[in-house]
């Protein structure tokens, strides 16, 4: 995919940026689809205790959800799941499967996520249920995008537009869009991005959506921020934090102080951006939110690398490398080892430094990720560079 040349011109600063990737717009459960409360009277007496019993399951599993709980939400859910097998429900077992893909991706357990979502898809395609097959294929495409497989994460999404776009969900439209934007920034189409994220705003304040405001306001920071314009992706990661805190939403907060902590760090304000990082760090280990764990962590080894401190810097960048390489978040792994790279080039450690930037480019091009293959062979070249190695500062710069 080609990129605006505005787009490319530093591409050090924008690839320590992706790990800004927004969040929370990724986690949203299946509210914009399904009904989540149990069924009409009517119909409820005539279901018996055990479907009851399921219903209140999975309707408390997505309240648990959505005040990051997600252990419990993890719990309850396949509970759900279990009643409605042993039932034979196979359309409540369809929107379970989906809710479980949601907490499985907030945990980090990409292949568990993507497997329960390929389990919900089949069974709503055999139900020719659209609402369970949108639900199945959003789910997928969120999965896939937090798994860094950004092709198939668009080709879900957009089936995913088509459904809501047919059935005039406008909810669902938002949802989707927000999906679509935050796989467009993770492929470095910031333009796209900014689109999407603008789209999803105006439908979340149509129809009153505050969850969905927030996470609009989030994707449009953070392509402000990508974009080098650090004084409005403030004002937008301002904005989703005020929101966060007044729906409590732990997880949109977190997400948010992050993302605004990688502002302050752009425009040199360390102390301010170790400040807001540690609160994100705090929210994220009390609510089990791995991934944000990762991101923190990788955030003040930016910040201590900035400020000189070598050290503390690899101390918090290897914590954040374990985690996402227990996750397999190939994004955050990606951008810890392009920054432990940097930090041993600083300290004189070439050796290290090219050992971690070619673990970087590896990933970098696995994940199919530009930018930062760009930036891995930068740093590959500065390395030898240092050594004096002529021949292979030319090849590593062509």
């Amino acid at each position: 995919m080609k990129l605006a040349s505005k787009q490319i011109k530093s591409s050090k600063r924008k690839v320590r940026s992706r790990f800004l990737l927004p969040l929370t717009f990724c986690l949203l459960p299946v509210t914009f689809c399904l009904p989540l409360h149990t069924p009409p009277p009517a119909v409820a007496q005539a279901i018996d205790s055990r479907k009851a019993e399921a219903d209140r399951l999975l309707k408390q599993g997505i309240q648990q959800y959505q005040t990051s709980q997600f252990s419990a939400a993890l719990n309850s859910c396949q509970q759900a799941l279990q009643i409605y097998r042993a039932l034979k429900n196979r359309q409540w077992e369809s929107v379970t499967l989906s809710s479980l893909v949601s907490i499985y991706s907030v945990l980090g357990e990409y292949d568990k996520a993507i497997k329960y979502g390929q389990q919900g898809l089949v069974i709503a395609r055999e139900l020719r249920s659209r609402q369970n097959e949108l639900l199945a294929l959003h789910s997928l495409g969120l999965a896939y995008l937090f798994r860094s497989d950004y092709d198939k994460a668009v080709e879900y999404l957009q089936q995913s537009l088509a459904i809501v776009r047919e059935t005039k969900n406008r909810q669902g439209e938002g949802v989707v869009l927000g999906g679509l934007g935050g796989t467009y920034h993770a492929l470095g189409n910031y333009d796209k991005a900014i689109k999407h994220g603008q789209q999803y705003l105006a439908i979340a304040r149509e129809i009153k959506y505050r969850r969905g405001e927030n996470e609009a306001l989030g994707i449009l920071g953070n392509a402000y921020h990508a974009l080098g314009n650090y004084d409005k992706a403030i004002e937008y990661l301002q904005q989703q934090l005020v929101i966060s805190r007044e729906i409590r939403n732990r997880q949109g907060e977190s997400v948010a102080l992050g993302n605004l902590a990688g502002a302050y760090l752009y425009l040199g304000n360390y102390d301010k951006a170790i400040e807001y990082t540690q609160q994100q760090l705090a929210i994220a280990r009390e609510i089990k939110y791995r991934r944000g764990e990762g991101v923190a962590l990788s955030i003040l080894g930016l910040a201590y690398r900035s400020l000189g401190n070598y050290e503390k810097a690899i101390e918090y960048l290897q914590q954040s490398l374990a985690i996402a390489r227990e996750i397999k978040d190939r994004l955050v792994e990606g951008a810890a080892l392009g920054n432990l790279g940097g930090a041993y080039l600083k300290l004189g450690d070439y050796e290290k430094a090219i050992e971690y930037s070619q673990q970087y480019l590896a990933v970098a091009r696995e994940i199919e990720n530009r930018q930062g293959e760009s930036e891995a062979l930068g740093s590959l070249g500065a390395a030898y560079g240092d050594l004096g190695n002529n021949a292979q500062v030319i090849e590593y710069g062509q």
